[in-house]
């Protein structure tokens, strides 16, 4: 589990096919730190370590999650956030985020604001946006408010535009989303009935 708090960017380094497997080589301010086995969160997106060498750590994302996430328009030299497992002691500073990925949008707009960012996103299928809610982006918890249908906005104050991938983003691109689980939860219990 995870709580949307971006922990450092790092930099793919190397990108290969194996079979029907993605493998990524990341190179971060944190791989050194991790283990074999250990689960982290690459732009939203739950992968499992499988080897940690000299600054650099690699994953295998199935073909499921490529076709379900923005990893599939990863190249070598992309920005990915990061952000390891929470610990049982931890703090939620964000909310609860499974790296579990809903669907993708794409950016339609970014407003320079004078010290601060909007970004517009559309959702690429209908989902659980709500007007003040949780929604996870790349990874990073954020708020969104100016709700309809499919499009969105959220903030972005200077911090996280410089410690996340949000200073990378163009229109056009496109992001991971994650709903809000306990919104997810309470949409199914109320359908059911």
């Amino acid at each position: 589990m995870f709580t949307g708090i971006v922990e450092t960017v790092g930099k793919v380094e190397e990108i290969s096919q194996v079979g029907s497997n993605v493998d990524f080589v990341i190179s971060s301010l944190i791989s050194d730190e991790l283990k074999v086995d250990q689960s982290v969160s690459h732009n939203g997106v739950c992968l499992t370590v499988t080897r940690v060498d000299e600054g650099r750590h690699w994953v295998t994302a199935i073909d499921e999650t490529m076709k379900k996430s923005n990893l599939v328009e990863l190249n070598v030299d992309s920005q990915i956030n990061l952000e390891r497992c929470m610990k049982a002691d931890g703090r939620f500073d964000g909310h609860i985020v499974q790296g579990h990925v809903d669907t993708t949008a794409t950016v339609k707009e970014i407003s320079d604001e004078n010290g601060s960012w909007i970004f517009t996103f559309e959702l690429q299928k209908d989902g659980l946006v709500v007007e003040k809610g949780s929604i996870c982006i790349n990874g990073t918890s954020l708020t969104c408010f100016a709700v309809d249908k499919k499009i969105f906005s959220v903030a972005i104050i200077p911090y996280t535009f410089e410690h996340t991938n949000f200073n990378q983003l163009a229109v056009g691109n496109t992001v991971n989303i994650e709903f809000d689980i306990i919104g997810k939860y309470i949409h199914l219990i109320v359908n059911r009935k």
